[in-house]
């Protein structure tokens, strides 16, 4: 298989998506390792297996309806594999494996057979104490975007997933492109408070606009950055309550086709009627209980050149 992808919008060819079935029993309170999770639990709205089986088998039929080759890693017992994001991700045609959190580190195994179709050499493994996943490495053509925390708490924070060494690593192996730190708020028990990962507050779609929330970024000049990159009138300015639903989390079939969940009312109708593009809706609303919605529940590795 030859690995590509330098951006989140070219024509999708294959990718691999989550694994909905044997997720295992409801996490306790204190097993949550997402804000949104830890809500859910607290609330007695944490999804069911049947609930999410059938929203994960919506976003298999649209990605087949477009003729893109769907892989899934084999079912791990009793084992929540639904964010197939964050064990990996495809820069150019390398694919990085993440370090994950120690709740995680089971799920890569379930992998093993989709890294043997991949040439060993574009398969790369993070040094131990760079932790990255996939959530906070958001591409465009020109630059690759990073969402870091940088606290010294970081072992502490559960929500902290990617630190700066681990961007310093990838910067070493891709000399040639431009990598941009963006600093996020953290938060392991309110979802207001704080972003999981980057693509839960920032996206691009189609050629060159973008999905973006403005107070999830700890230093406004983030902020102000990726205004000045897409140009105001190319950003869709979420509210508080559209990133507290992590409405920037639509995955692109192409520059003009985005699949969303079908609550986004406000997104879906502006990218329609105002930006023209093909919004296939469907629902995730109970997955998106898990601290995660369609970007997170794939990982794409080839996308047309």
């Amino acid at each position: 298989m030859q690995l590509n992808i330098t951006n989140e919008t070219s024509l999708l060819q294959t990718v691999v998506i989550g694994q909905p079935y044997s997720i295992g029993k409801q996490p306790k309170l204190d097993e949550a390792y997402d804000a949104k999770s830890y809500q859910s639990i607290k609330d007695k709205i944490y999804p069911s297996e049947s609930k999410i089986v059938n929203e994960m088998l919506c976003l298999e039929k649209i990605l087949k309806k477009y003729g893109v080759e769907v892989l899934q890693p084999k079912i791990l017992k009793e084992y929540n594999q639904v964010f197939a994001r964050d064990v990996a991700f495809v820069i150019d045609d390398k694919i990085i494996i993440s370090n994950m959190i120690a709740d995680r580190e089971e799920e890569q195994e379930a992998y093993e057979e989709i890294f043997k179709s991949i040439n060993f050499k574009n398969i790369y493994n993070l040094p131990k104490k760079a932790n990255v996943e996939g959530g906070d490495i958001v591409l465009t053509d020109e630059v690759v975007f990073c969402g870091v925390y940088k606290g010294s708490d970081f072992s502490q924070i559960k929500t902290a997933r990617t630190n700066a060494y681990a961007i310093e690593y990838l910067k070493e192996l891709y000399p040639n492109k431009i990598f941009k730190e963006l600093q996020l708020k953290k938060n392991d028990k309110d979802p207001r408070k704080g972003v999981l990962h980057l693509d839960c507050t920032f996206m691009p779609i189609g050629k060159n606009k973008a999905i973006l929330y403005k107070e999830s970024f700890a230093n406004e000049e983030d902020y102000h950055f990726l205004v000045d990159y897409f140009g105001i009138e190319n950003i869709f300015e979420l509210t508080e309550n559209e990133v507290f639903y992590i409405n920037s989390n639509v995955f692109s079939i192409s520059p003009k086709v985005v699949i969303s969940e079908e609550k986004f009312i406000r997104l879906n109708q502006f990218l329609e009627n105002e930006w023209n593009f093909k919004v296939e809706k469907i629902p995730y609303y109970e997955i998106s209980k898990m601290g995660g919605l369609l970007r997170c529940s794939t990982l794409p590795l080839i996308r047309k050149k």
